[in-house]
């Protein structure tokens, strides 16, 4: 392996390195997001497939995940958060934030 090294010109060493080190922190991190993702949110609904593609496919494979590999996460509904919220209304929220609330009012 030493004599394979040995031969590889000077000059592409370098690049050869920054692109060793790229596709490794693009893999790490395609892994990271995809043991961080719902089951649910992937594409084929298993994570062992992602794992091989990710793994054996080198830099491509992670690519693709993180491009394709999820699907969106479901919007949250802005009437429902509003109505869970305490004081219901915008105003309400925001004069509680800035001046705080009146004493005995929770």
């Amino acid at each position: 392996m030493n004599g394979a090294v040995n031969e590889i010109p000077q000059g592409m060493l370098v690049p050869l390195a920054i692109f060793v080190v790229v596709q490794i922190a693009v893999e790490v991190f395609a892994l990271v997001k995809l043991f961080r993702t719902p089951d649910e949110r992937l594409v084929f609904e298993k994570k062992w497939p992602w794992v091989l593609i990710i793994v054996f496919v080198n830099l491509v494979g992670a690519i693709v995940f993180l491009a394709a590999g999820r699907k969106p996460a479901p919007a949250a509904d802005p009437l429902s958060q509003q109505a869970a919220t305490p004081g219901g209304d915008r105003a309400t929220r925001a004069a509680d934030v800035l001046y705080g609330r009146k004493d005995g009012e929770r």
